[in-house]
């Protein structure tokens, strides 16, 4: 049991002065925030009724029988296990507050040394609650524990174990109730991964050894850090989810799944789930009782709960910067202001990547199998409760399951790796003549596998900022060119809003940042004179068609004008259609969403005032327009959109270019 938290060097004896004073702590504050009120209270009842204020035994005793059946009750239900006397100990010298540092909380280490006791010899934890609400949770776990014990194999393996109580007369000022778990080491996850060497560490407790590593699924022992971490990431998040699931399958939610919660055995080598005293029934009065309505909705809502949690943790495994406090608020902000978790990259890639431009290891794990890990992160958490994945589902995820495992990716899976892989060749910015082919070859691809082909979808999805990411009609990249005036892109957007309601009018303005250097030594300085050009117009979307014709010439003259559409589709499979898996033939045709643009309004603006001239502003606009594809600097030459989802747009030029697009969150 970890002991987290402030830690003491006391006997036994001192533990109830030290109970004490942490209530007579907490109690302080709310003693002077309500001393005034009670003494009006008091004068009030005086004055109205004629009683005298004063604690006598009379006023706030409960009856005997009343004291006799409530002991009778709690004594019934905890009848499954064992109950202690503190006399059954040998209490170890350390002492620390419970998890999250709570104040009502304390946690022994102990070993039994009562004869009679089967736990004889055998190194125990005691959690003692000091509050009423503690001692609540604490009674709530051993309740919990009557539903779970019926699989007891399965509850052994991924869940602490609770062999009973301590509980003292309630008679006495310092009233407390001790829940007497299994030891399970002195480290939780989250002192796992703080240690400098964890790695190493939680390899040879959890002892990786070839069986272990086959039964994974992995086919690779040792090897870089980053197999490494991602085989340790797939044996504590599967075995997680096992835990998890089994809560789930007996109607119980854990609701408190935290990295201090969760520990690693080193005796049977599995994670074990903490202390239930947080846990909640799926249904109110029983699975037969209530309407089924209610139930199946606050089912789902506590599932996903628990699910969230683990993307938390999952997160926190992979990301070890997500251990910083800032940095996991940052992420959490992220989340709760509404974004989409399919952005999570787009958003968390400048901030890991600030200290440590080299690469990252839970960047590279996550980017892995084309994306994989950012699927199922994003999946986890979810924004609704209904779309967020289940145990059991994540556990056949292929990010979960090694290279031995033959895992069936499902569409939307197909679709989240080829934008995956499409973003990774466009950001390597290695623009050779196969990195160009490779990219139109996966957005061919993505534009036949368009979830969204409806313009109503397209109303729903592509309101937004949108980041540039690549266009197969132009690239610059480094050349030898010496133009009059040097200038570096930096960043080009797309921003989309809806005009009103009613109507399928939308507004793109196209924002391009730049930066003007000047001087001699703009190679080695690029910081240069800021500037933004913008570019705005107004979009009305309808459906339309994209055809896919054969080119044919007879003679050097293409026929592609004469013949019909019809006839001149491709009888032949081609390489691109063939590896889609989908389509046996080429389509003859694909739904997109047509632009129809009107007006289009140009502004660009200089920081500086001596760029502020006629000749220098039309040099700047030609580099400009050199650099960026022309599309974003005339909107009107857009003439359809092929492909959207919550991360990732293209969008289509007159000339056949694509332009590849990203949700941008920042």
């Amino acid at each position: 049991m970890a002991l987290c938290g402030i830690r003491f060097n006391c006997g036994w004896e001192n533990v109830d002065l030290l109970c004490s004073s942490l209530n007579s702590s907490k109690r302080l504050v709310f003693s002077n925030r309500k001393q005034s009120i009670r003494r009006s209270d008091c004068n009030l009842n005086k004055q109205r009724w004629g009683i005298r204020c004063s604690a006598t035994e009379n006023t706030v005793s409960i009856s005997e029988t009343t004291k006799e059946n409530v002991k009778s009750v709690e004594e019934e239900d905890l009848e499954h296990v064992m109950k202690f006397k503190m006399s059954d100990f040998v209490i170890n010298d350390s002492v620390s507050i419970g998890l999250g540092g709570r104040g009502d909380e304390l946690v022994f280490e102990a070993m039994v040394r009562n004869s009679q006791c089967p736990l004889y010899n055998k190194k125990v934890v005691l959690r003692r609650f000091t509050s009423t609400q503690a001692q609540r949770r604490g009674r709530r776990s051993v309740e919990v524990l009557k539903k779970l014990v019926r699989r007891k194999l399965l509850y052994h393996s991924y869940s602490m174990q609770v062999h009973g109580y301590v509980d003292t007369p309630s008679e006495t000022e310092q009233s407390s109730f001790t829940l007497v778990h299994g030891y399970h080491g002195s480290y939780s996850l989250r002192h796992w991964l703080q240690l400098s060497n964890w790695l190493p560490t939680l390899e040879a407790t959890l002892a990786l050894d070839e069986e272990r590593v086959r039964k994974v699924g992995d086919d690779t022992v040792g090897g870089p850090a980053v197999s490494r971490l991602l085989r340790i990431v797939r044996v504590v998040m599967r075995d997680l989810l096992i835990g998890v699931n089994y809560l789930h399958s007996h109607g119980l939610a854990h609701t408190e799944l935290r990295l201090e919660n969760v520990h690693i055995s080193p005796l049977d080598h599995h994670i074990k789930v903490g202390i239930l005293g947080n846990a909640a029934d799926f249904y109110d009065d029983g699975p037969k009782n209530g309407t089924g309505d209610n139930n199946l909705d606050r089912r789902q809502m506590m599932i996903a709960f628990d699910m969230r949690c683990v993307g938390f943790m999952m997160a926190k495994m992979v990301l070890r910067e997500l251990m910083d406090p800032l940095i996991f608020s940052k992420f959490k902000m992220f989340l709760t202001k509404g974004n989409d978790p399919s952005c999570l990259r787009e958003f968390l890639l400048p901030i890991i990547c600030a200290n440590n431009p080299s690469g990252n290891a839970g960047l590279q794990i996550l980017d892995r199998n084309w994306g994989a890990g950012w699927n199922l992160l994003s999946l986890l958490l979810a924004t609704k409760s209904n779309g967020r994945i289940s145990c059991l589902d994540s556990l056949r995820h292929p990010f979960l399951c090694g290279p031995r495992w033959r895992v069936d990716p499902s569409m939307d899976l197909i679709r989240w790796g080829l934008g995956s892989t499409a973003i990774r060749i466009a950001e390597e910015y290695i623009y050779g003549t196969h990195q160009r082919s490779r990219l139109a070859h996966f957005i061919g691809l993505m534009e036949t596998l368009n979830p969204f082909p409806r313009p109503k979808n397209w109303l729903r999805l592509l309101p937004g900022k949108w980041r540039l990411l690549y266009c197969t009609g132009r690239h610059i990249g480094l050349t030898f060119r010496q133009p009059s005036t040097r200038v570096l892109i930096d960043d080009v957007h797309l921003s989309v809003v809806r005009a009103n309601d009613v109507n399928t009018n939308l507004i793109y303005t196209s924002d391009v940042s730049f930066r003007v250097m000047i001087g001699a030594n703009w190679p080695h300085e690029k910081t240069g004179i800021t500037g933004r050009l913008q570019v705005s117009s107004q979009f009305r979307l309808t459906a339309g068609r994209r055809l896919y014709l054969k080119e044919e010439s007879v003679g050097g003259k293409h026929l592609g004008a004469t013949r019909n559409s019809q006839d001149l589709i491709s009888k032949k499979p081609s390489k691109r259609w063939r590896r889609a898996g989908v389509f046996k033939d080429p389509p003859s045709s694909l739904p997109v969403a047509k632009l129809a643009s009107g007006e289009v309004e140009v502004s660009m603006t200089v920081d500086d005032s001596s760029l502020q001239n006629v000749s220098m502003a039309q040099n700047v606009i030609k580099e400009i327009r050199t650099q960026i594809p022309p599309e974003m600097f005339d909107l009107s030459k857009m003439v359809c959109g092929t492909y959207v989802d919550s991360r990732l747009l293209v969008l289509r030029g007159v000339n056949g270019s694509a332009l590849f697009f990203t949700r941008s969150c920042r």
